[in-house]
């Protein structure tokens, strides 16, 4: 039997506000265990949670973002549960009325194929503490800093039909919140987390078959592991005669397997009521309005933008659009490099970015700045240096030497383009090799590339290539 497997996501987005969503506690990461969990975040007696407008904000933002229906009037509920983490014994969130309804998402695929995943709906809600288990012995500590940080959940519709095409949303969506400047996307830090809901079913059968709702998947290898892993893990129970209970799994990265935790709850387990200390949210179409005008160009219009203006490949552009400070960074190397398009791309995607790998830097660190890759992209093309020679002046740069222009006439690297002065090299390269001049002669054009190196060599890298290919094709068929 051929099977089909089902997958959606709900994505957790931490929102970039100063403050968190009920209170006026920092959310800034890495502070001491507890030091950042005021009275309302521990919901201490009489105490009144007030929503943070910032939050709202970002929360419409993406709804644009996403072509979604963003709601004229919200609820938030009280999902209740009792875990050592959640201080009130129940987080905020919202159920029946999310901020954010139905939208959707374009995905590419790596047949070049577009598909659109459906939104169900995005809300807002309240984070968690967290629970620590590494340094303690036979108990676990309770870190509640992160308790009442703004979260926004994206809950997309079951689209997905493998784990490359999860991996692809999430990256879109990763990318999408990090345009909008409304998350900084780090997964390490927890900013951007994933649970993943995975069925199978016969192919062509319409019902969907039992879920299972993996959990700790913080890094888009983790999920394409972890929803691989389980797909073959429910095919193989269904096929032996079993049965796929829904249930809550976690993901072992180490053993690569999934483990059950607990049986999956339904919605009536979490005893949702609306929360008595907050009134419904009204966002009016002035806000959605406002909102809309401080939208930033998104990452598809922007890769549209790049092919058509630049002349880009769709795979350039949707590399070079994958984040906004790439995309911008390419842009002022082509504005500072008179126009070199394509010449700036293969150098942002080639050899900046293979030293940023290395050096495990983000583009905004890069000691290389668009300014300094423009300029020395001018003297390429206007011949003062070669393709090769660029090589080492990058390398310069990138070690804090200076500019192209003072590490061009520093190190003496500028190209060798007087004909007469490459012409001496070809003649003196042609008498010190009469063997191979003859077999050249004689219909071994093959030979063609040993001149070219021995007039390289001769010139240390520095006569244009381009010419001394022409020179030599006509002095050796002389």
């Amino acid at each position: 039997m051929e099977w089909e497997p089902v997958i959606g996501l709900e994505i957790h987005v931490q929102l970039s506000t100063k403050t968190k969503i009920f209170s006026g506690a920092s959310t800034a990461y890495g502070a001491a265990p507890n030091t950042q969990a005021c009275a309302i975040d521990l919901g201490m007696p009489g105490v009144l949670p007030v929503l943070n407008a910032e939050a709202v904000r970002m929360a419409v933002k993406l709804g644009l973002a996403i072509n979604a229906d963003v709601a004229g009037r919200s609820v938030f509920a009280r999902k209740n549960y009792f875990y050592p983490d959640l201080p009130k014994g129940y987080q905020i969130s919202q159920y029946e009325i999310p901020i954010v309804g139905t939208g959707h998402l374009d995905i590419d695929l790596e047949d070049g194929t577009t598909k659109r995943v459906g939104v169900t709906r995005a809300h807002l809600e309240e984070d968690a503490g967290k629970s620590l288990h590494e340094g303690f012995e036979g108990v676990s500590g309770i870190d509640l800093n992160r308790a009442g940080t703004p979260l926004v959940e994206v809950v997309s519709e079951p689209d997905m039909r493998s784990a490359a095409e999860a991996v692809a949303y999430m990256k879109k969506l990763h990318s999408l919140v990090r345009y909008l400047e409304i998350c900084d996307g780090n997964m390490q830090e927890g900013s951007f987390r994933c649970d993943a809901n995975v069925s199978v079913r016969p192919k062509g059968q319409e019902t969907f078959g039992t879920r299972a709702e993996l959990k700790n998947l913080n890094s888009f290898r983790f999920v394409e592991r972890a929803i691989n892993y389980e797909i073959e893990r429910q095919i193989e129970l269904i096929e032996d005669g079993g049965q796929v209970v829904q249930e809550t799994r976690l993901y072992d990265a180490d053993k690569h397997e999934t483990r059950s935790m607990r049986t999956k709850e339904e919605a009536n387990d979490y005893r949702y009521f609306p929360d008595p200390d907050l009134l419904p949210l009204e966002v009016d179409q002035a806000l959605i309005d406002e909102v809309r005008e401080t939208m930033p160009e998104l990452p598809d219009a922007k890769r549209d933008r790049f092919i058509d203006e630049y002349g880009l490949s769709a795979y350039d552009a949707g590399v070079l659009t994958t984040s906004r400070e790439l995309a911008d960074f390419f842009e002022s190397a082509v504005q500072e490099s008179g126009g070199q398009a394509k010449l700036s791309a293969n150098w942002v995607m080639g050899e900046l970015s293979g030293a940023l790998n290395k050096a495990g830097l983000e583009i905004t660190d890069s000691p290389v700045t668009p300014q300094m890759l423009g300029g020395m992209l001018k003297r390429i093309e206007d011949n003062t240096i070669s393709g090769k020679i660029a090589k080492d002046v990058f390398e310069a740069m990138w070690n804090g030497e200076g500019e192209a222009d003072r590490i061009i006439e520093a190190k003496g690297l500028k190209q060798v383009t007087d004909t007469g002065a490459i012409e001496a090299m070809i003649d003196e390269v042609i008498a010190a090799n009469p063997e191979q001049v003859e077999q050249y002669r004689g219909g071994k054009d093959k030979l063609m590339g040993f001149f070219v190196g021995q007039v390289m060599k001769a010139s240390k890298g520095k006569a244009n290539p381009q010419q001394v290919n022409e020179l030599l094709k006509k002095k050796l068929s002389e």
